[in-house]
Parts: structure tokens; sequence; C-alpha cells
């Protein structure tokens, strides 16, 4: 089970990410066109420097929906593959069985 903390910090890095994703991508799509003025692309730079750190969508970091897990975490679930493994076993994935050949 993941701290609180660090669940709280990626909660937060979410709401971030989430309130500055428009400006951070028009800032972005600014400095990579290539017909973009120097001094509007310098500025631009500046505008996106000065976005907080966590609001860049690199610093999200997945995690297990139910106990934070941080590692082996199977995006198409949202569940540890441990997680994952003990609810598959219970029947409590729709549509999930063992493989057997």
């Amino acid at each position: 089970m993941a701290r609180r903390s660090l669940s709280n910090r990626q909660a937060r890095r979410e709401e971030l990410v989430a309130r500055h994703a428009d400006r951070r991508a028009e800032l972005k799509r600014l400095i990579a066109h290539p017909d973009t003025d120097p001094d509007v692309r310098a500025d631009a730079v500046r505008q996106l420097a000065r976005l907080p750190r966590d609001s860049s969508p690199v610093r999200l970091r997945n995690r297990d929906v139910i106990d934070g897990r941080p590692r082996g975490v199977l995006t198409r679930f949202g569940l540890s593959r441990v997680r994952f493994r003990e609810m598959a076993l219970r029947g409590e994935l729709p549509g999930i069985r063992k493989a057997s050949w």
C-alpha cells in the first residue's frame, strides 16, 4: 500500500496537469512551429518555464487505483499485476479467465 502522501501528491499533479494542459499545448505548438518569429518563440519558452513543474504530464506516475502501488501497473485495468491476479482468480474481473490449453 502506497503512503497516503504519495497518493495525495499524485492527485495534486493530475489536477495541475489537467488545469494547465491547454496552455502548455499552445506554448509547445508555438515553440515547435517553424514559422514562429524568434522573439515570440523565446517568449513562449519563458512562459512555458514559468508554469509549475508538476503541470507536466511526464511527472505523472501510473498507480494502482486501489492501493496506489507504483510498479507493475496494467494500464488497461488500472491495477497492479498482484491485484489483477488476485481479482481475476476470485472472478471479480468480467471476461478474464485463467489461460488453459
